[in-house]
């Protein structure tokens, strides 16, 4: 079974693919490049799904992280894909996925195999 820390941990190395994935990319090139909107919305949907399974206790002292909207936003993503609006898609990866790294950072324990 995996823990808090397990989860916190996939939806920042998602968070941070998806930041990678459009580095240099503007919204014209993300607008007609599949391939890009879907990697893309792949990874907000594993920041979803790992939020989802983040403990209800851990959530209730962490109220900072958009817990609720995180996991709204992977059920549109795979259940209303057809309905998606790419410029709000757009406006979460350039505009919310840094400062969620952000918070996710101080709650995400040091790998204990790199303590020497």
């Amino acid at each position: 079974m995996r823990d808090d820390f397990a989860w916190l941990l996939d939806m920042k190395i998602a968070a941070c693919d998806a930041m990678e994935f459009i580095e240099g990319v503007c919204w014209e090139e993300f607008r007609d490049n599949r391939m890009l909107q879907h990697a893309s919305c792949m990874t907000l949907e594993i920041i979803g799904e790992a939020s989802r399974q983040v403990s209800d206790e851990f959530k209730s002292r962490h109220p900072e992280i958009p817990w609720r909207q995180i996991v709204t936003l992977r059920h549109r993503i795979a259940h209303e894909y057809f309905r998606l609006d790419l410029q709000i898609i757009w406006g979460i990866l350039t505009r919310e996925l840094e400062p969620l790294v952000k918070l996710l950072d101080p709650l995400i324990p040091p790998d204990d195999s790199t303590v020497v």
